[in-house]
């Protein structure tokens, strides 16, 4: 399988679907969440956003879906160009797909000494070797801090500036190598993990696009349109929850001339949604999700 979609019938009811309406899914992937809305679906229409290319392969064989192969930060220009606005229901899954993680040569899993690449779109040219090898170190310290939330930042970056003086890192097993002393025996994965994450959200610039997405969607929602997202660690979760709260990133609420909260959204769950044990057990990939839902506010 292409990718087993996290949190399906939860995410599906969360946006409330009219048979006729227009919804979007920006993260395409093995299409396992947009064939469900579909279904759902009589004479309405359903944009696909993916800016993978293999996701092309999994296109779904229906007149009433059109695929685009670009990243949702350019979600608004698309719909327009499309005429698809406004748009009833927005979906956004920004976990890894599993064909990511399975394929050795995307450098996403552990698993595999494959080469350090973890770009999203192939056609980019910027890879974690290239970021690696020639970053700085005050580069090297934030993005870790930053992106991996590694307390010692510092010395991680020290450690790979050290090994490259000797030699280029190209694989995943060059990275271990030089910071081999860094990890807690017996949590070995939980490091390595969170470094991969770091280096994923600068070479992808996941939260910019994630911030860029957020933000025009309430432009592109119709008023009552949902607005469900699933993220998988704690920086995307916090986006996510303050802009549902606030309609920005600091998650601190502005409030108009009359003292009302100026925000787009009604927040539908209060606490996020998480996979239940069963779910958990069939796709271990799925244990952090959380899945949060808005609709838009009707005088916004």
């Amino acid at each position: 399988m292409y990718h087993n979609p996290v949190l399906l019938k939860e995410s599906i009811e969360g946006l409330n679907i009219g048979p006729g309406g227009v919804y979007v899914d920006v993260t395409y992937g093995g299409g396992g969440h947009s064939q469900e809305i579909l279904k759902k679906l009589t004479q309405g229409r359903l944009i696909g956003f993916d800016q993978d290319h293999d996701a092309l392969t999994n296109k779904i064989d229906d007149e009433r879906l059109i695929l685009v192969n670009h990243n949702f930060r350019f979600l608004k220009n698309f719909l327009k160009y499309h005429n698809a606005l406004p748009v009833d229901g927005i979906l956004a899954d920004l976990g890894v797909s599993s064909h990511q993680f399975d394929v050795a040569e995307r450098g996403f899993s552990l698993r595999f000494p494959g080469k350090l690449d973890l770009r999203m779109n192939r056609n980019q040219k910027v890879t974690a070797a290239m970021l690696l090898n020639e970053y700085d170190r005050d580069k090297l310290v934030n993005i870790f801090r930053q992106y991996g939330e590694l307390p010692n930042a510092g010395a991680i970056a020290s450690a790979i500036i050290k090994f490259r003086s000797a030699g280029r890192l190209i694989n995943f097993e060059d990275l271990k190598q030089a910071l081999s002393h860094f990890p807690t025996p017996g949590r070995e994965n939980k490091f390595y993990a969170r470094v991969l994450q770091a280096l994923r959200i600068e070479i992808n610039q996941e939260l910019d696009a994630l911030k860029d997405f957020l933000e025009q969607a309430p432009e592109v929602l119709k008023a009552g349109g949902r607005l469900v997202v699933i993220s998988y660690h704690s920086l995307e979760d916090r986006l996510v929850k303050n802009f549902f709260r606030s309609g920005n990133f600091k998650g601190i609420p502005e409030k108009d001339f009359f003292g009302n909260v100026r925000t787009p959204f009604k927040i539908i769950n209060k606490k996020p949604i998480v996979p239940n044990e069963g779910e958990i057990s069939a796709n271990n990939r799925s244990r952090s999700a959380k899945l949060r839902i808005a609709e838009k506010l009707i005088n916004q």
